[in-house]
């Protein structure tokens, strides 16, 4: 069984930054590809970035690019998101995800999911 915790998260200013974690536990975490997703109140969740188990491909929303960075480290068992230039349409609770064996933006497609942390982006 395949374990995800995000943290992270918090209250910060527009134009700020901020760094979630998701420690994922269980199998071998390079095995996996992971992703980030969003959900904001009253809204469906949304993607957000994706990146493949070697860390060496990424990809991102449109909403998100250029402002957010994703990375791995395998060793760890850890996958980052740096938020930076934040907005308060950015607001959310953040989730990340895997799945097995291919990267993918579809959020049907991911077997396991964290509990999530809050975002929030004041104006």
């Amino acid at each position: 069984q395949v374990q995800l915790a995000e943290s992270g998260g918090g209250l910060v200013q527009a134009g700020g930054s901020l760094r979630l974690s998701c420690a994922v536990s269980g199998r071998t975490f390079s095995n996996y590809a992971m992703a980030w997703f969003r959900q904001a109140p009253g809204k469906e969740r949304e993607k957000v970035a994706a990146l493949s188990g070697s860390g060496l491909n990424t990809y991102y929303a449109d909403s998100v690019k250029g402002r957010f960075t994703t990375s791995r480290d395998n060793a760890k068992n850890t996958v980052y998101l740096q938020m930076n230039s934040l907005k308060p349409e950015d607001t959310a609770v953040y989730y990340c995800a895997a799945k097995q064996p291919y990267t993918s933006f579809l959020r049907d497609e991911y077997d396991y999911w964290g509990q999530g942390t809050q975002v929030t982006v004041s104006s």
